[in-house]
């Protein structure tokens, strides 16, 4: 975000030994069930690059590009994974249902974004490779679709390459926003701007969206196989799991975005895009708007060690 944290009010807090080491700035925003503003915090009409939470809206330029996919593998294509193993077979599986192997995916080598799947690769053995990274899902979408339309592979990751202009549309239409600014994702695809309540608003329609239409599709795949849009020790996976409906997906920068299906939202920015503060922050707006189910606490924990013992803890200040 441009505006600088001093600007945006504290949306967590660090406290070490009780006392308050230090603070996490952002911007927040609360959809009520009508799509009215029920909270707004900081800036969240300004432009952010969505990371990872506009994953949703690029699985439904393939559905619009003709791509017969439904499922878990639907939900793969919405993914950010951990990578473990039944994630990669996934992966391989869409490459293979699309005459394609490994080779075709332009994803960065990495490790796996999940730490202990991260550990086991290293411990066995193995190293980065691209079906590793997180967005391996959502490439393979993207390259099975330009199979089935007879588009070239090699530039699909290109700003005016077909699919990306699917996946701008689709972005544009659910936020109601032209695209504030264009820039180049972790994963290289196009990375477009739009604001965080444009985002809670897009995921709104996605969740009150007709059965049977590419978003509705998306949605209910995500919700039906949460495992495969993140992994078995996810945030995203335990909310989707545990609360009937709810649509949730992460972005890298701390970036969060969910949708309860009577169409109650949530969009946020960590500004310092800390990781630690988004369980927090996440927890407390789910309980702003009303959400009551202990997979909160599970999800909202985020302790801090002194010594090899619990001496704080990161917690949600608004």
């Amino acid at each position: 975000m441009s505006q600088t944290a001093a600007a945006l009010p504290v949306l967590a807090e660090v406290i070490r030994s009780g006392f308050t080491e230090g603070h996490h700035y952002g911007s927040l925003v609360l959809l009520a069930a009508d799509g009215s503003v029920e909270l707004s915090l900081g800036r969240p009409d300004a432009p952010v690059f969505p990371r990872s939470t506009a994953k949703p809206f690029q699985a439904v330029a393939i559905l619009r590009a003709g791509l017969a996919i439904e499922g878990r593998l639907l939900a793969l294509a919405a993914s950010s994974h951990s990578a473990e193993p039944f994630h990669r077979e996934a992966v391989r599986e869409l490459l293979h249902s699309a005459g394609l192997t490994e080779d075709a995916l332009r994803t960065p080598a990495e490790l796996p974004l999940d730490q202990v799947e991260a550990e086991a690769l290293l411990s066995g053995g193995g190293q980065r490779s691209p079906i590793m990274m997180d967005c391996s899902g959502k490439h393979a979408g993207w390259l099975a679709a330009c199979v089935a339309n007879e588009w070239d592979t090699e530039s699909y990751l290109h700003p005016e390459h077909p699919i990306q202009q699917l996946a701008r549309q689709a972005l544009e239409e659910s936020t109601a926003e032209t695209v504030g600014h264009a820039g180049v994702d972790g994963c290289g695809a196009p990375l477009l701007a739009v604001s965080l309540t444009g985002l809670a608003r897009a995921y709104r329609s996605l969740v009150l969206a007709e059965p049977g239409t590419p978003q509705r599709r998306v949605a209910d795949a995500m919700r039906a196989h949460p495992e495969y849009v993140a992994g078995t020790r996810r945030a995203d996976t335990w909310l989707m799991g545990a609360v009937p409906g709810a649509l949730s997906k992460m972005g890298a920068e701390a970036v969060q975005v969910v949708a309860l299906p009577d169409g109650r939202a949530l969009a946020f920015k960590i500004d310092d895009g800390a990781e630690r503060a988004r369980g927090p922050v996440l927890a407390r707006a789910l309980r702003r708007l009303g959400v009551q189910d202990e997979v909160l606490d599970r999800i909202g924990a985020e302790p801090l060690h002194g010594g090899g013992v619990v001496v704080g803890e990161v917690r949600a200040s608004f």
